[in-house]
């Protein structure tokens, strides 16, 4: 008489232990299908022994994250049972394998560094092209505007100095001409001429002397 539909003996003797690495087949049933999924890692745990309570415990890390799986050792859900690997450990329990694990991964992401890598898509690159535009767009007005002030600058202080050249010459015609004093000659003393009558009298007085 039948009391499970699995080979108990074949399971009894396949002599799953902690430290081996097992691939089990597991039977899931999805939409009224039934498909087998395949759980590999290391072995934790057995528990009860070889009685039909007895189970063990998978553990595998699956994109960086540890997944635990406790199987009865006799569950009709379980289509095969496969040992991949067979290690020599001194502990009936291998629970310290958490910690060490998450030490290692620790020890991992101090050495990390932070790096993006892709790839651009086509809407990625008609946006950045449009951004792009639109930035060469706003510097050209900004350019022209600048220009345009300084431009206006210019032409103001143009007009300013131009203004100033005409207030001076308005200055300049209105101001009289200072008049020169003329050099005043020194005048020369005029000599009175005295008559030759008068020399001669005087002359002959002198002889007379």
């Amino acid at each position: 008489m039948a009391i499970s539909p699995v080979n108990m003996s074949e399971r009894k003797e396949l002599g799953i232990r902690p430290g081996d690495t097992v691939r089990v087949h597991q039977k899931i049933q999805d939409k009224g299908k039934v498909r087998i999924q395949i759980f590999e890692g290391l072995v934790l745990a057995r528990k009860h022994g070889d009685e039909p309570g007895a189970t063990f415990t998978v553990r595998k890390v699956a994109s960086g994250v540890g997944v635990e799986k406790i199987y009865p050792l006799y569950s009709p859900l379980i289509d095969k049972l496969e040992i991949v690997k067979r290690a020599k450990v001194r502990r009936a329990k291998l629970y310290y394998i958490r910690e060490k694990v998450a030490r290692e991964i620790k020890r991992q992401m101090r050495r990390m560094s932070l790096v993006s890598f892709s790839t651009e898509s086509e809407a990625e690159m008609a946006t950045k092209a449009a951004a792009d535009v639109k930035a060469a767009e706003a510097k050209a007005a900004e350019e022209a505007e600048l220009k345009e002030k300084a431009d206006q600058a210019a032409e103001e202080a143009k007009q300013a100095e131009e203004a100033k050249v005409a207030e001076a010459e308005v200055v300049e015609t209105e101001t009289p001409e200072e008049v020169k004093p003329e050099e005043s000659t020194p005048e020369t003393p005029e000599v009175e001429e005295t008559p030759k009558e008068e020399v001669e009298e005087k002359k002959e007085e002198d002889k007379k002397e």
